[in-house]
């Protein structure tokens, strides 16, 4: 399905208006108008036009995650087993595809060695984490840590997401298996294990994304979100907990780290009574929720945030985010109709 016919089909209506959540104020625009979402520094104009493709050809199942390549492509993965993977140039223009045997891609991360760009791709149905080329060919497959004896079966590991320290070494997220957190060296060979279902510091619910952070060169650690609790919480690179970043209302996926800040897609709004609730977050280095696309505007009450919701019904399961060199943003959607992603140019 088009874009263009989901939004007609959607509740945005079919003569481009906007409207906002139970939770707002009355809000319109005219689709052919500049749209301009966000808060603060962080404020964007929408492009709901960027990387639509003819569904029959290139189709898209839902829309996963993105990267951006050391080519400057945008790289987006879907669960379409027709084309698992599409490259795009920041135009939106369709560069090449490939992948036919990830049912359940989920997460995906650039790996740069020597050189040279790998692609780490989760797959939750087939439980695997694949490294490949960035033209698709298998480097290695890493199945279910059987040796930890923390899974009785492969079918207990669903892992969602990776990342990757300038060694090589990777940790592995089981969001939607057994909460475990698995570290390797780049061999792929098991080095840690931490983590694990629960509500207390150190454990998850719904460990959905992780990132590696080195923005303080002295203390670099791994941030993890905990999608179904609302919070943040950061690790050192041994597994050993170090502090949580509620962020009320919001169900984070993975953090995506550029440059100061920490960008999230939100894929819905905790108490809003539709599921299609998502919004984006963006917070600075000092774990400061600055701009909230698509959403209220946050604000801090005796030092603690205050619960963020939908304001406007632009996004629809916004599952992660990809910022390019020139500050701009994209947005890839689970479960929103089998529609592409959206540019957010950043203004």
């Amino acid at each position: 399905m088009s874009r263009r016919k989901f939004l007609k089909q959607s509740s945005l209506l079919s003569l481009g208006v906007l409207t906002t959540s139970m939770y707002g104020s009355a809000f319109s625009f005219n689709a052919n108008s500049d749209v301009i979402i966000g808060h603060n520094s962080h404020r964007y104009k929408v492009d709901m036009a960027w990387g639509n493709l003819d569904a029959s050809k290139t189709p898209v199942k839902d829309c996963h995650e993105m990267v951006q390549d050391s080519k400057g492509r945008i790289v987006l993965l879907t669960n379409h087993t027709k084309n698992n993977v599409i490259i795009y140039d920041k135009s939106g223009k369709f560069i090449s595809s490939w992948g036919t045997e990830y049912p359940g891609g989920h997460g995906l991360t650039l790996v740069k060695e020597n050189g040279e760009d790998f692609l780490l791709i989760t797959d939750y149905e087939r439980h695997q984490v694949i490294k490949t080329t960035i033209d698709g060919k298998v480097v290695f497959e890493i199945n279910y840590p059987a040796d930890t004896g923390k899974y009785n079966n492969k079918n207990e590991f669903k892992p969602t997401e990776t990342t990757v320290l300038e060694n090589g070494d990777f940790y592995v997220a089981d969001g939607y298996g057994n909460q475990y957190i698995t570290h390797y060296n780049h061999k792929g060979e098991l080095l840690n294990i931490f983590g694990g279902r629960g509500i207390e510091d150190d454990k998850f619910l719904n460990a959905h994304g992780i990132c590696y952070d080195n923005r303080d060169k002295n203390n670099p650690s791994l941030l993890i979100s905990a999608r179904e609790l609302n919070i943040l919480k950061r690790f050192d690179l041994q597994g050993n907990y170090l502090e949580s970043v509620p962020v009320p209302g919001a169900l984070i996926c993975r953090p995506v780290i550029h440059k100061n800040d920490i960008y999230f897609a939100v894929l819905k709004s905790k108490n809003a009574p539709n599921s299609d609730s998502g919004f984006l977050l963006i917070m600075n280095e000092k774990n400061e929720v600055v701009s909230c696309p698509g959403a209220t505007a946050p604000s801090y009450a005796n030092n603690k945030l205050e619960e963020l919701y939908q304001t406007v019904r632009l996004f629809q399961h916004p599952h992660d985010v990809c910022i390019d060199d020139d500050e701009n943003m994209y947005v890839a959607q689970w479960n929103s109709g089998h529609t592409y992603p959206i540019k957010l140019i950043r203004v």
